[in-house]
């Protein structure tokens, strides 16, 4: 594969873009066809922003990558670092050019994912529990982005929120799980131990596990989502519990619960 195509990790671009027909399709649901440019500009933002950051990740892990992963493209000698930084440039040019085809709100949106990327690739990831925050926003990000895009925002928000929440439960979580490996990184655990990081952990999963009800009650999603999301919580709370003892297990659930999650916003957008 051409290295300029590799470094994007287009499976990973790929799957980020999906995330925007999902979010189609539980804010238009039936009536997503009649927002198909709109859906094809909004897909093509997340690929090319999602590329560039990792462009720009293998540009800030290049001397690491020269141990972990010698065959991307910038330890390889295939590409540059020099030349990544503006093929990256390039990308986050066209994704954000995309973005404003869209609507100024989809612009603003796209740039400011742009900036916590960049300030998360160059100084967040290494400061722990508010790197968390940053990867956590960006989760969130793409629900907020396919409000605009489809209408729905306040509906939309309430989903970013909920799956923002769950990915920072999960972040920390993780964190507690490496918390022997991590040496350059400040993370929750090590600042204030692996208990209270867990209870953080916890109070993030429950605050999501408290937010879902919100479309039933407030935006008369049917008793099938009301069902469905309650499997995500179940799963949540699980995950929640058992991390004190089994992070690894924990955050695997979690991702699970996330997954559930997905599918019970589609069905609720969808019935």
């Amino acid at each position: 594969m051409n290295p300029f195509i590799r470094i994007l990790r287009p499976a990973n671009c790929i799957m980020s873009s999906f995330a925007i027909l999902l979010v189609g399709l539980i804010a238009a649901g039936p009536e997503l066809l009649q927002h198909s440019i709109s859906l094809l500009l909004g897909m093509g933002t997340v690929f090319l922003i999602t590329g560039a950051g990792n462009v720009i990740n293998d540009y800030y892990d290049r001397e690491v990558d020269k141990i972990n992963h010698p065959e991307r493209p910038i330890p390889a000698g295939e590409i540059a670092p020099s030349t990544a930084v503006i093929y990256a440039a390039v990308l986050f040019g066209m994704g954000i050019l995309l973005a404003y085809l869209i609507s100024t709100c989809a612009l603003l949106i796209a740039a400011y994912a742009v900036f916590v990327l960049l300030l998360y690739e160059s100084s967040l990831k290494y400061e722990g529990f508010v790197g968390n925050v940053a990867v956590s926003i960006l989760v969130g990000m793409l629900f907020v982005f396919g409000g605009i895009i489809f209408g729905k925002l306040y509906l939309m928000v309430v989903f970013a929120f909920m799956s923002a929440l769950a990915n920072l439960g999960r972040e920390i979580i993780k964190d507690v799980e490496d918390m022997g490996g991590d040496i350059n990184r400040k993370t929750l655990p090590k600042k204030i131990g692996r208990r209270k990081a867990a209870l953080v952990a916890l109070a993030s999963l429950v605050l999501a596990v408290a937010l879902s009800p919100i479309p039933y009650v407030f935006f008369s999603f049917s008793l099938y989502y009301l069902i469905f999301v309650a499997v995500s919580d179940g799963i949540f709370i699980y995950a929640a519990l058992i991390q004190f003892k089994d992070p690894h297990r924990g955050q695997k659930m979690v991702k699970y619960g996330m997954l559930a999650g997905l599918g019970a916003y589609l069905i609720g957008g969808l019935t």
